[in-house]
């Protein structure tokens, strides 16, 4: 197991891709906090794992929750190894055109504060600790973060932002913390939308991302949560992730090598080779 006896801190870990990472770190060893507003979620991650998840209800809004998360991780394992501020919302693709005039402010700030500043709050809060422990830090970025039409300006800008975050913190925190951030494509999690915006309820579960990228990944289909969570692990890993600092993974199945006319180019590679 590669994260033996580390400790980590997920912020929005009660479900999705949060979860899977919890699950993951669990399963490579780790001992994991989480930060989330669901305490549903969080006793559901307790009783799975018992004694190895610590759950902290909170807002990823507000500094002082994170402090909170902080302060009861270490005080519960005795140190932070790495964060994951991972906790997001997502604004459904709607373009500028259809952001109400009287809601383009509090959409703007909500999505921001979520999935930028609980970001740099996360790092705040965090920070002695993971200097103390010569810890990494690991964004969850998007493929938004480099490619347009995973969301709309307002998730395609936050998630740009993220991008810019990693790099700045990088240089920042260098040499004591490590910063880097993995961009998954699409998955089906519980993944909502701006309250300012009427989305708080809308799941991304409801939406059929899997038939919607068939044709699309070139790798042929949607990965699940779970296949995500090994990026994690590497770059959360002390054996092996060492010289990376200020590294970007498009994770995200291949979108940034899809061709103009077709997803993939090697379709009949095994009747080509003789293969089948």
């Amino acid at each position: 197991m590669q994260l033996n006896n580390e400790v980590a801190l997920v912020t929005g870990g009660g479900s999705g891709l949060g979860r899977a990472i919890v699950d993951r770190f669990v399963a490579e060893g780790a001992r994991v906090a989480v930060l989330d507003k669901s305490a549903a979620k969080l006793q559901e991650l307790q009783a799975a794992h018992g004694a190895k998840v610590l759950g902290i209800e909170g807002d990823v809004r507000v500094l002082a929750d994170h402090q909170k998360a902080a302060r009861e991780c270490v005080a519960a394992f005795g140190k932070i190894d790495c964060l994951i501020p991972n906790a997001g919302i997502w604004d459904y693709s709607m373009p500028l055109v259809d952001i109400p005039d009287d809601r383009i402010d509090a959409a703007f700030d909500e999505v921001f504060h979520i999935n930028v500043k609980g970001y740099l709050l996360a790092v705040k809060a965090c920070l002695p600790a993971l200097v103390q422990s010569r810890g990494s830090v690991v964004f969850t970025i998007s493929n938004a973060g480099f490619y347009p039409n995973g969301g709309g300006p307002l998730y395609t800008g936050a998630k740009h932002a993220v991008v810019g975050l990693v790099r700045e913190l990088a240089f920042e925190l260098a040499p004591h913390v490590r910063v880097n951030g993995v961009a998954p494509g699409g998955l089906n999690s519980d993944l909502r939308g701006p309250a300012a915006l009427g989305m708080a309820d809308q799941s991304v579960a409801n939406v059929p991302l899997g038939e919607m990228l068939l044709s699309v990944l070139p790798v042929g289909r949607m990965p699940e949560a779970r296949e995500y969570t090994g990026a994690y692990v590497f770059f959360a890993s002390r054996s092996d992730n060492y010289p990376a600092t200020g590294a970007l993974l498009n994770h995200d199945g291949g979108l940034g090598v899809r061709g103009f006319f077709e997803s993939c180019g090697g379709k009949d590679l095994p009747q080509k080779l003789q293969l089948s």
